[in-house]
């Protein structure tokens, strides 16, 4: 039997809130100050793949920016998001969608994924990951991936992930991507590990 990833999260949403999960950032720093630096206008499209529960979007919300998407293969963890932000939900737009799946006719100024490609250990799915953001992604549009560094965990909510470098990202995303930066953060979980 193939493993379901949908079921794996929303059995971890069903599990734990969003507060108990090992990612979890009350302040997500690095992802605001690297949005920031790109210069983007608060019209700009943005869509934060993963973002499902993240505090994010309130975030970008509370910053003026007018053009929000969110991304999540879990339903309970957009849920999360959409009741936490009340009738601020209303301003964004939520897909529940597997990204190595995902279909759109938007394009997008900013692609944002602190959460998932990491994730994709299978070289098939990360070819997918890069052709979907390839496809919606305007022409001089801006990414920005985290994922565990070359000597970060193994495993992260009991899945193998898939570990980089900028080199071994670099090769991931191809050639159409100008590289522009790395940062390095050491992230305590709520667990304070």
């Amino acid at each position: 039997m193939s493993f379901d990833r949908k079921s794996h999260w929303e059995d971890v949403y069903t599990n734990k809130t969003p507060a108990e999960v090992s990612w979890y950032q009350l302040e997500p720093v690095v992802s605001l100050e690297l949005i920031a630096s790109t210069g983007i206008s608060r019209a700009g499209k943005i869509i934060d793949v993963g973002g499902g529960a993240s505090v994010i979007v309130d975030k970008l919300l509370d910053q003026g920016f007018q053009d929000l998407t969110v991304l999540d293969i879990s339903s309970k963890a957009l849920d999360y998001a959409k009741k936490r932000l009340g009738n601020r939900a209303n301003a964004v737009k939520w897909v529940e969608a597997d990204i190595t799946e995902f279909e759109s006719s938007e394009k997008y100024d900013l692609w944002h994924d602190r959460a998932v490609f990491h994730f994709l250990t299978d070289a098939e799915d990360r070819k997918k990951y890069a052709q979907n953001m390839n496809k919606t992604l305007n022409p001089g549009g801006h990414v920005i991936i985290a994922a565990f560094s070359i000597d970060g965990p193994l495993k992260c909510s009991g899945l193998d992930v898939e570990r980089y470098n900028p080199e071994k990202m670099k090769n991931e995303l191809g050639a159409s991507f100008e590289f522009v930066k790395s940062v390095a953060e050491e992230h305590m979980t709520p667990g304070g590990k």
